[in-house]
């Protein structure tokens, strides 16, 4: 029998957050979705300082959410293009560029939204 770890989505989001700040992406934010979006429940946004910044960030997520049996539903990797997208069905991890994150401006989109500050040990 096969045991599976089933976490909230305010848990996922904390671990991944932990897991991408190992290759220390710039002004982190995570986004609580849960009383503005029916999609999603927690956006998680960086910024990248180049393109292979932002791919060691993707490439650091995928090892290691796939260590911990997280479910990815979509994958839009676009280094070059500035916006790297993850979406773990209830958790949606984004890497900009800084050009790309001024331009989108995702944090006004979703102004509603609570910040959420994680604590780690």
């Amino acid at each position: 029998m096969v045991k599976t770890k089933i976490l909230t989505s305010r848990k996922k989001a904390k671990r991944l957050l932990e897991i991408a700040l190992v290759k220390k992406p710039l002004q982190p934010l995570v986004l609580d979705l849960t009383l503005v979006n029916l999609i999603w429940d927690y956006f998680i946004i960086v910024t990248a300082q180049v393109p292979v910044h932002s791919q060691a960030i993707t490439e650091e997520l995928l090892k290691k959410s796939k260590q911990e049996g997280f479910s990815i539903h979509h994958i839009e990797d676009d280094y070059e293009g500035g916006w790297v997208l993850i979406d773990y069905f209830d958790v949606v991890f984004h890497i900009f560029s800084e050009e790309k994150r001024k331009f989108y401006k995702l944090e006004k989109l979703f102004s509603q939204a609570k910040k959420v500050r994680f604590r780690f040990k």
